[in-house]
């Protein structure tokens, strides 16, 4: 008996340990429900989800007309008429990076407090296990779409919200879904803090400028390459209003700048999906710097707090997924984004309109092959 119980406490013990492991060596990232047949419903516009809401019914088809008066109408539907894409996009494993613009007090002083959230970056990654191809595709977050949940006009990022059809990573991958073609398999969340501390993790990241560039006293970069900080880097992703400095720096007789600084031209949507994507590649160069796979397990432990990824995508799946990429050429891979021009709404809204059908883009870029 006396041996039993021996063994008995060695069990319980060993147990306890690897229980204790377990919880202190991996991840504990913040986990959502995300359910891809009920993107693909939400897509279609019919409800069948499991939250919880006042009507019993369900697999109802939804409204999808935009609640705006009858007269305009025929123009919108002109506007709209490439935003459903043709063709399925296949054969790609997908991730969904999504950007939150929800900030709280500890984030960029610079860039204010606001309450409520909407996506700020919206970016698809798309890996071809079998031939090796990688896409990294911009939706911008301007880009005007129909919701087919709740029938409303909206920009694309005003979609990252729960209703009765499904939370806020289902409601934007079924629009992302709707105006692509493409599946989202899996999805990735963080906000402005959560970016910053990524970046920070790293002891920052290096952008390189064609000219000395600032917006205020958010940021300023000097021509050339530096290393920046997680609060510069996020401050450059998301100005839209850049300045450039003409001719050389002057200082007056305080210290102060007086130099002349005119306003950026191109600055855009377009022009913040440059810099998202150059920034995420320069991320992801990092990962050559982990030399195994447990020294990488010890560091995204970390960032545990900075993310939110979907229930399906475990921790050992995440952080294969990133140790496969090491040794990965990303100045070879693709970077696009939905092609779209700017309009102005009747009631005043700057919006991007999709100008042609996806699936015609997608072919000419490779991503759909004959």
């Amino acid at each position: 008996m006396k041996i039993l119980n021996k063994y008995t406490y060695l069990f319980v013990g060993l147990l306890a340990s690897a229980s204790l492991i377990v919880f202190i060596v991996l991840p504990r990232f913040e986990k959502q429900e995300f359910d891809p047949s009920r993107v693909e419903d939400i897509s279609s516009g019919v409800t069948t989800t499991s939250i919880p809401v006042e009507s019993t019914q369900e697999n109802t088809p939804l409204v999808t007309s935009p609640e705006i008066p009858e007269f305009e109408q025929s123009e919108i539907e002109k506007l709209l008429i490439e935003n459903n894409a043709t063709e399925k996009v296949t054969n790609y494993q997908t991730y969904l990076l999504i950007g939150s613009d929800e900030r709280d007090e500890n984030s960029s002083a610079s860039r204010g407090y606001v309450e409520g959230q909407r996506a700020d970056v919206i970016i698809v990654g798309l890996v071809d296990e079998g031939s090796n191809k990688h896409y990294l595709l911009s939706i911008p977050r301007d880009t005007l779409i129909v919701n087919t949940c709740t029938g409303n006009l909206e920009r694309i990022n005003a979609s990252y919200s729960k209703n009765e059809c499904g939370n806020n990573a289902e409601n934007l991958a079924a629009a992302v879904s709707g105006i692509t073609g493409i599946k989202i398999n899996h999805f990735a969340s963080f906000n402005f803090e959560g970016f910053e501390n990524i970046i920070d993790s790293f002891d920052g990241i290096e952008i390189c400028v064609e000219t000395t560039q600032r917006e205020g006293y958010a940021f300023e970069l000097q021509k050339g390459c530096q290393v920046v900080t997680g609060a510069t880097a996020l401050n450059w992703v998301v100005s839209r209003n850049t300045e450039i400095l003409v001719g050389n720096k002057v200082l007056d007789e305080n210290g102060e700048d007086a130099s002349e600084w005119v306003k950026m031209s191109g600055v855009s949507d377009l022009s913040r999906n440059e810099r998202q994507q150059y920034v995420i590649l320069q991320l992801f160069k990092k990962l050559n710097d982990f030399k195994s796979l447990t020294e990488l397990n010890k560091f995204i432990n970390t960032l545990e707090d900075s993310f939110v990824i979907d229930e399906n995508l475990t921790i050992n799946k995440a952080i294969n997924t990133l140790w496969d990429f090491r040794g990965t050429d990303f100045d070879s891979i693709k970077k696009l984004s939905i092609p779209t021009f700017s309009y102005e709404l009747e009631d005043g809204r700057q919006v991007l309109i999709i100008s042609r059908n996806f699936t015609e883009y997608a072919k000419e870029v490779g991503l759909i092959t004959p």
